[in-house]
């Protein structure tokens, strides 16, 4: 299984307080291109409201994955999005989401991508790291929780 351990950093951890979720999108996509100099916001932020269109990327749990796959970027990363409020994004078990996972990178390593998301789900499933990313406070605490995945 692909670890996923290496597509995190600490600076694309955002604790946001936003109340919406394209507004959290939007804040995580600027967060992602004040520290990737690859990411051009716009694009990239309207490629993620295309697919939330398709399909709601709030998965259960308390938990949403947006993702998108754009011709120029080279590796893929992930930003991690807390909300302790919650926000509502159609997800599948109606719950607010809580945890967003932004997953970007090439299109055209869909087995990659899909290796990232299987690992990511898997992580995601432990209720306790769940919990815990709900309460800590440090981006390194909240990237060191999936040190093993």
């Amino acid at each position: 299984m692909k670890n996923i351990y290496p597509y995190l950093d600490p600076k694309l951890v955002t604790f946001s307080y936003q109340s919406d979720r394209d507004s959290v999108l939007k804040e995580l996509v600027m967060n992602l291109a004040d520290h990737h100099q690859f990411i051009e916001p716009d694009p990239f932020y309207h490629a993620i409201l295309d697919r939330e269109a398709v399909v709601s990327t709030g998965i259960g749990m308390g938990v949403a994955i947006p993702h998108a796959k754009m011709a120029h970027y080279d590796d893929f990363f992930i930003a991690i999005g807390i909300n302790k409020n919650g926000v509502n994004w159609n997800s599948l078990d109606r719950q607010p989401v809580r945890l967003i996972f932004m997953i970007g990178g090439p299109d055209d390593k869909q087995t990659e991508y899909l290796q990232i998301l299987s690992a990511l789900t898997m992580a995601i499933k432990d209720d306790q790291r769940r919990k815990q990313m709900l309460r800590l406070t440090s981006p390194e605490e909240i990237v060191s929780l999936f040190s093993d995945f």
